[in-house]
């Protein structure tokens, strides 16, 4: 709040619709509509086929909604943006580039880093090698991906969605790949890099003890086609750790969490006080 005014949401979506293959194509999303406020960490769930990924594209500028408003700070969605970063569940490292170039390839593309990368190089690579020592690759630069694990491949490729200091942090199942074991130590990784940056956040997963973990606030989609249905704040004070999760709040937030998504699946909404 400012002046008495409230401020405006970083990320907006409103009414938004999403229809593939045409008229008679398929409906992935109706009338979905959310706020998220400039730092905050969200995290979107909901069941297999919900739209959750495409609601990501629209955000991104990827795709165009079929109809709806997507606004991002402040100005409607027409493109890709370059304020945003990204990272999948396949961390898709190019194989004949090491770690650290691989962390450096978006500043080859979105501008101004791309005008000023020949000029300041070592400037940049030390901002790499900041981020790689944030999420303890320090000492694996010159590696190729085929020489890390598929947990080192995904902390490397967060690095590259951070290396051009993206406003907006968008992750699509970035550890669904992983072992139970690998994606708990990224959640740390990943919630030490939010606290220490703060980008606004949109967490798409499956995984309800990891957005329950790792977010401000968790989002549940309806069935396709999808839209909100409902919504919990996070409370947990942070830094959260894994004795967080077996906490008997942290369990029953993950029960609501996933009554909310069988509800879903039946096309039923239920209601839950806070």
């Amino acid at each position: 709040m400012s002046g008495g005014r409230m401020e405006r949401p970083f990320v907006e979506i409103s009414g938004v619709a999403m229809r593939y293959g045409g008229v008679e194509g398929t409906l992935a999303l109706q009338g979905c509509s959310l706020n998220v406020a400039k730092g905050e960490f969200i995290a979107v769930v909901g069941p297999s086929g919900c739209g959750k990924s495409t609601l990501m594209r629209l955000v991104t500028g990827l795709w165009p909604a079929t109809a709806g408003h997507v606004v991002v700070s402040g100005t409607e969605v027409a493109g890709p943006l370059s304020i945003a970063g990204m990272a999948f569940q396949n961390p898709i490292m190019l194989p004949w580039r090491n770690i650290l170039n691989n962390v450096m390839l978006p500043l080859e593309v979105v501008e101004p880093h791309r005008r000023l990368l020949s000029r300041e190089r070592a400037k940049y690579e030390a901002r790499a090698r900041d981020l790689l020592a944030l999420v303890g690759l320090a000492g694996f630069e010159k590696k190729f991906p085929w020489q890390l694990s598929g947990g080192m491949q995904q902390r490397a490729s967060l690095c590259r969605a951070l290396i051009h200091e993206p406003a907006l942090l968008m992750l699509d199942e970035p550890f669904g790949a992983l072992d139970v074991f690998t994606r708990e130590d990224l959640w740390a990784v990943l919630q030490d890099v939010w606290i220490a940056r703060r980008p606004t956040v949109i967490l798409v997963t499956h995984d309800l003890r990891e957005a329950a973990y790792l977010a401000d606030r968790v989002l549940v989609m309806s069935a396709r086609p999808g839209r909100i249905i409902a919504e919990r704040k996070v409370d947990f004070p942070r830094p959260r750790s894994l004795e967080t999760t077996y906490s008997p709040e942290f369990v029953a937030l993950v029960h609501d969490l996933r009554e909310y998504i069988s509800a879903a699946r039946k096309g039923e909404e239920i209601v839950h006080a806070e």
